[in-house]
């Protein structure tokens, strides 16, 4: 994007343009402006993948729980938020983070999915609810989620007859697995990890680059153990400020596979593994 429709943007000069690095997939840049202001731009995508990121953060903070940057502008290929600056978590951090991530997912729909598709990671993420899905957890997740995902695994040449064999054993359980957990649909980041988070100049929580849609919370929280998980102060606050329902943990497994399936599209066999194990995890409890 050009200095000139920045400026023009803003309303105001600007006096330098940063780089920033550490994104897999957009251009970031720390702009500068005549007042003091700083911002952040992101660019590089004419998918529409910035007007969906704008709206992911535009409803997180609806229900005004935790701090998001504030989307300033928006096109087609180009995304203005507010630059927050990175500061040093404070001694509550965790404890913060886990009540305010269940205040979040307090805030709820009348229907699972979202008003528009959007991305997880540079993946299409199909959110507009069929009509026996809206009102169906078990419905969404397995036609939106998982069946989007083998699929895609099917035409990237990642799904051999090994995979296929174990999704069939899982449909058969499939819905056993949810039986009881059944919830009202939950406002969700959707793809919460260590990368899309950080600690404002005051320490408090803040996060960033969503794959908003309304869904399960489970399936929220099983995203953040991908990687490691979180602090245990996190998920001990969350539960102290909403538990989960009984047999959470076992269901685990099944939210981290969309997940895990997203990997094996995205950067191929070495997640296969891990994916296969899954369902073996899920099977074998069942058996």
């Amino acid at each position: 994007m050009k200095k000139e429709m920045l400026e023009e943007i803003l309303n105001e000069k600007l006096t330098g343009m940063s780089s920033v690095g550490g994104g897999c997939i957009a251009d970031s840049q720390v702009i500068s402006t005549q007042s003091g202001r700083k911002y952040f731009l992101k660019q590089g995508f004419s998918n529409g993948m910035f007007r969906n990121e704008a709206n992911g953060l535009k409803e997180l903070a609806k229900p005004n729980a935790i701090k998001t940057p504030e989307v300033i502008d928006f096109g087609e290929d180009y995304l203005i938020l507010e630059h927050i600056e990175q500061g040093s978590r404070k001694k509550n951090f965790f404890e913060e983070f886990g009540r305010k991530f269940a205040e979040l997912h307090r805030f709820s729909s009348d229907k699972f999915g979202f008003f528009e598709d959007n991305f997880i990671g540079s993946t299409p993420q199909k959110n507009l609810p069929a009509e026996d899905e809206a009102a169906n957890w078990a419905n969404f997740y397995w036609n939106k989620r998982l069946m989007f995902q083998l699929k895609l695994a099917e035409e990237n040449g990642y799904a051999d007859e090994k995979m296929l064999r174990h999704f069939s054993r899982l449909e058969e359980i499939y819905e056993s697995l949810l039986n009881g957990s059944e919830e009202p649909p939950a406002l969700m980041h959707g793809d919460l990890w260590s990368g899309n988070y950080m600690s404002d100049i005051d320490g408090n929580p803040v996060i960033i680059d969503p794959a908003v849609y309304y869904g399960h919370r489970e399936a929220d929280l099983a995203m953040t153990k991908l990687f490691g998980g979180f602090s245990g102060t996190f998920y001990k606050t969350y539960n102290e400020t909403w538990p989960l329902k009984d047999g959470a943990e076992r269901r685990e497994p099944l939210y981290l596979l969309y997940h895990v399936m997203n990997h094996l599209n995205l950067f191929g066999p070495g997640y296969y593994g891990q994916a296969i194990n899954l369902i073996e995890k899920l099977t074998r409890e069942k058996a």
